[in-house]
């Protein structure tokens, strides 16, 4: 159980968080037709469009209102009117996810009911979803501003239906929500384990069909793919409401008391523990006793790689830092083999499941605090976002990158570290990181004896061993 802490002090060293407002961009363009919208100064969105093109290495199609000083004064109603009117004649779509910033939310600017009174006069929008959702850049990090996004397209589309006149839940249907930190290629696995049991998920938001990685026949401005705008009313339906990272319980809460459905909230999905709690569930859901024979297949796999991989892992010191559900759910599936956390660093206080990571302190801190956890605690390997690679450069550690952003590898969308083969391929990650490491080889001195001198001045060190 970790103790959170937050150093005081004037500078960061290195930021490990991303802002808010990303975090809801980026859950706007897991829907169909969706074009996020940053209220905010243009240079807001340029930061983060460049963040994302460089992780997803695709064309982000996030657009501003453009406020400038008197609009920010005077209040950004009429930027936000004519952005959604460019906005809709120019890339047709049929959704538009809104994301405050910090500089309309120190203003204090009433962007809900200024957007409800727009809506209502220009019945040319009628044909699309307009969301807004607030995340002032100053409270808390990406996890935060996707999860209130979420939240938001819940409320607002979501209809709220008669306790005494709802209709029948569709038994073969589930919601899934994914937190932040679950890549496209995650919910592609999430959903092979769901349809394993003959059950339909319907994913808020779909990354896997939208920043996938797939050649689009041509721009058109726009999301290329994502949840169905049609399929977000019908979760109301669905017979249960899963949510995969505790940022996203307040969104599942939310979607369940809207269509009287049962929630169950899974902190995370990678790890035998974590993924069995899964599989049960579906289990329970699909009405049967046991797993179909592929996904018992990839349990003993994973079994298996754990035998493998505990030579390595087992009694291995490192340091992570990540948004609180990503470090919870590799923290947690390392200490299962024995792993320890000697630093955890991470980018939010308001997720409560810091406070259930495998580790003494977790220090809402930067990447200047993971280099001196590391130093300090003897870490053999770091597990952070590309950013680490600065801490791993002067520790001579390996670095693991997980999180966002990673640009300076290619394939971010296809990392899968969920479910019983995700689970796998994450140990033989950390596994091979810890073999390919070079280190230093023992030397006499190391274990009390007197030191050799060499015995010829050309006497070279040997090789270190692998």
């Amino acid at each position: 159980m970790a103790r959170l802490t937050r150093p005081r002090r004037a500078l960061s060293t290195n930021p490990l968080k991303s802002s808010a407002p990303l975090g809801a961009a980026m859950a706007y363009l897991g829907i169909e037709g969706a074009v996020p919208l940053f209220h905010g100064a243009q240079g807001c969105t340029a930061f983060a469009m460049v963040h994302m093109v460089r992780h997803f290495k695709e064309a982000i199609p996030l657009q501003t209102t453009a406020m400038n000083e008197v609009s920010t004064i005077l209040g950004g109603a009429e930027q936000i009117e004519e952005a959604i009117a460019n906005i809709r004649k120019r890339a047709h779509p049929r959704f538009i996810g809104i994301a405050s910033t910090a500089l309309t939310e120190t203003r204090g600017e009433d962007v809900p009911g200024e957007l409800r009174e727009i809506l209502a006069r220009r019945r040319d929008f009628g044909d699309l979803k307009v969301v807004y959702a607030s995340t002032p850049d100053f409270e808390g990090a990406l996890e935060d501003g996707w999860a209130a996004a979420v939240t938001a397209i819940v409320d607002a589309l979501v209809p709220e239906a008669d306790p005494a006149a709802r209709p029948e839940p569709t038994q073969r249907q589930v919601n899934v929500l994914p937190s932040a930190n679950v890549t496209p290629a995650e919910i592609e696995e999430i959903d092979h384990l769901i349809r394993a049991f003959g059950l339909t998920p319907i994913f808020l938001p779909d990354l896997s069909t939208a920043l996938d990685g797939h050649l689009a026949e041509d721009w058109s401005g726009r999301s290329l793919g994502g949840t169905r705008l049609d399929a977000i009313p019908a979760m109301a339906r669905s017979a249960a409401t899963f949510a995969i990272g505790e940022s996203m319980q307040g969104a599942a809460r939310l979607l369940g008391a809207r269509g009287g459905m049962p929630v169950q909230v899974f902190p995370a999905l990678t790890g035998l523990r974590a993924v069995d709690g899964f599989v049960q569930a579906l289990m329970a859901l699909a009405g049967t006793a046991d797993a179909p024979e592929a996904i018992r297949r990839d349990r003993a796999r994973l079994q298996d790689a754990m035998l493998d991989a505990h030579f390595q892992i087992g009694g291995l010191r490192y340091a992570i830092a990540a948004d609180p559900d990503l470090a919870y759910a590799l923290s947690s599936a390392l200490a299962g083999l024995g792993a320890e956390a000697v630093a955890v660093i991470t980018s939010s206080g308001a997720n409560p499941i810091v406070e259930l990571i495998p580790a003494e302190e977790a220090v809402l801190g930067d990447l200047g605090d993971l280099e001196a956890g590391a130093r300090k605690g003897c870490a053999r390997l770091l597990i952070s976002h590309a950013h680490g690679r600065h801490a791993a450069q002067a520790l001579g550690l390996p670095l693991v990158r997980a999180g966002f952003p990673i640009n300076d590898r290619l394939g971010a969308q296809d990392i899968c570290r969920v479910g019983y083969r995700g689970t796998r391929a994450f140990l033989f990650e950390i596994a091979n990181a810890v073999l390919s490491h070079p280190h230093d080889a023992a030397r006499p001195e190391d274990f009390g004896a007197a030191p050799i001198e060499p015995e010829f001045e050309h006497d070279r060190p040997q090789t270190a061993p692998h």
